[in-house]
């Protein structure tokens, strides 16, 4: 077995998908790869600027994903510059890594896929399994030449769901995970604990909904995916789901069901899943929907 095959067994023995996801050892033999382009994307916006891996370009979820004015991803022409800046081409690889389990780098892949950038990977366990294995930190800034690359118009039908595609998929008796603390779920709680609340004005969840906070996904102790089996178990068992299931994840303003969006997608292989990006901080304002508790 070569180097590069037995740097990705922490992955692969866990029954995952190599295509998507990366072992920090197969990180660490590729970080000089030509065409490799590694990013992070964080929830805090100071732990960049302290220490990043090596070659790791920032991408920060409100500066370079959003919208300055509209609650809306950024335009084709915006997203474009970023990957320009950064020295993407049709040739790179992308690989994407964070702090919170990866809860912000899989919102960045999903953004990515909204514009057709798929050739993209999760490096398992983040952060914190990079730190935890001992390995480098730089607070050097990498540079690219910039590539002048052009991406296509985004693509909000295939992965994104809107408010009206979850009404009719209510009425259709649609599979939708509620992958928010059982508090925010039940509607004791209107926002995460220990965050502040983004503005929505009722509490509970979409009828029909189940509740599956999105980090039972990973394994607690260094962030990195739960195998196959477990993952299976826990979807199958406690929302139902199958490989064929329509099924739209949501949670308060799309970032956290990102993380279970690619769970489902690229580690099941459920094809057929959608986030809901507008989630609580667009349903709990909304007049005349439904709600349960």
């Amino acid at each position: 077995m070569s180097t590069l095959e037995a740097a990705q067994n922490s992955v692969e023995e866990k029954g995952l998908n190599p295509n998507k996801l990366v072992s920090t050892e197969w990180l660490a033999e590729h970080l000089n790869d030509e065409n490799l382009v590694l990013i992070e994307s964080n929830e805090d916006p100071l732990l960049y600027s302290q220490g990043h891996i090596p070659g790791a370009y920032e991408v920060d979820w409100t500066r370079d994903l959003n919208d300055p004015l509209r609650r809306d991803y950024l335009q084709v022409e915006a997203f474009s510059a970023l990957l320009s800046r950064i020295g993407y081409t049709p040739n790179s690889t992308v690989v994407l890594y964070g702090d919170k389990n990866n809860w912000w780098a899989t919102y960045a892949l999903w953004v990515f896929e909204l514009f057709g950038v798929t050739n993209t990977r999760i490096l398992d366990g983040g952060r914190i399994k990079w730190q935890k294995d001992g390995r480098a930190f730089t607070r050097e800034i990498p540079t690219a030449k910039n590539s002048g690359f052009t991406a296509t118009n985004r693509d909000d039908a295939t992965v994104r769901a809107f408010r009206d595609d979850v009404l009719k998929h209510i009425e259709k008796n649609g599979k939708l995970i509620d992958v928010r603390s059982p508090e925010e779920f039940n509607g004791t709680r209107l926002h995460m604990e220990a965050y502040p609340n983004e503005g929505a004005l009722r509490g509970g969840h979409i009828p029909g909904a189940k509740s599956v906070p999105w980090a039972k996904a990973v394994n607690p102790e260094d962030g990195t995916f739960k195998s196959i089996d477990e993952l299976k178990a826990l979807y199958e068992g406690e929302a139902g789901l199958d490989s064929g299931s329509e099924t739209v994840v949501y949670c308060r303003i799309g970032e956290r069901s990102s993380h279970t969006w690619f769970v489902l997608k690229y580690l099941l292989g459920y094809g057929n899943v959608r986030n809901y990006d507008g989630s609580w901080t667009e349903w709990g304002n909304l007049v005349g929907v439904p709600i349960e508790r």
